[in-house]
């Protein structure tokens, strides 16, 4: 049985498939970037699904054929400093949702996880790559300034030198690269991806769900100390100057 939980035209929609919640992000417009309303519709889905005793695992998965390339950057187009500040915290709570969401969420990654959305990947518990799929935190040349929850994201997965290098360099890793370097716990051909997840979600769903979800609050309580001690940032989201110049550029 199949119920839809936000309808098709909502930049996140979601639906119930069995015992798995299938979370669509974007429209397949600007390779599925969220506006602030996009990432706020994410945190509540997401809190909204957790609650429901059906629901085993939470898939999250792009429109069409990409991920997710972060946040909508027109939204940021001759946007105020206070604007900017409340998108960039209405995406950190999205991504907090996940990490609180008491069942698993899988991310089933083609085409660019990019930004702010390499972060909704990291977030979640397990990530599936194509191949041909491309992760990582090109927003240094926009003049956003990383949050320690950002690199600590990178760096609890894939180690600081990893972390460092992509975001000082803002290259994207291909996902046979991610995999080795530990930010895709598969990495397939595309033409394989769909049926690989499916197999991952199957095993999870097979579990006894009380215990999947006691492995994730363990899993959980042993990354709390570096979540607590990233959750303040004495940093303003972006160096205005840089970032007002660099979405002008990037619009026009």
């Amino acid at each position: 049985m199949t119920t839809e939980v936000a309808p098709a035209t909502s930049l996140v929609a979601a639906r119930l498939a069995g015992p798995v919640a299938r979370i669509t992000v974007g429209n397949g417009q600007r390779r599925n970037a969220l506006t602030m309303a996009g990432w706020a519709e994410l945190e509540r889905l997401v809190d909204e699904l957790g609650t429901q005793e059906r629901v085993r695992a939470i898939l999250v998965s792009g429109h069409g054929g990409t991920f997710c390339a972060g946040s909508d950057i027109s939204e940021w187009l001759d946007a105020d400093a206070d604007l900017v500040e409340e998108s960039f915290a209405r995406m950190e709570a999205a991504f907090q949702a996940i990490e609180r969401c008491p069942v698993p969420v899988v991310a089933r990654i083609e085409g660019a996880a990019a930004g702010a959305g390499c972060q909704l990947a990291l977030a979640c518990d397990m990530r599936y790559m194509a191949e041909s799929a491309r992760i990582g935190m090109p927003i240094a040349r926009l003049g956003i300034l990383a949050t320690p929850a950002f690199a600590a994201r990178l760096t609890v997965l894939a180690g600081p030198a990893v972390a460092r290098e992509l975001l000082y360099t803002g290259e994207l890793l291909t996902g046979p690269a991610a995999r080795a370097a530990g930010l895709a716990n598969r990495c397939v051909p595309l033409a394989e991806l769909d049926a690989e997840v499916t197999a991952a979600l199957g095993r999870i769903c097979a579990q006894p769900p009380a215990a999947v979800r006691a492995a994730k609050r363990a899993v959980g309580a042993a990354l709390a100390p570096m979540r607590e001690a990233t959750t303040h940032n004495d940093l303003p989201a972006v160096s205005m100057d840089d970032f007002a110049a660099a979405v002008q550029a990037f619009l026009h």
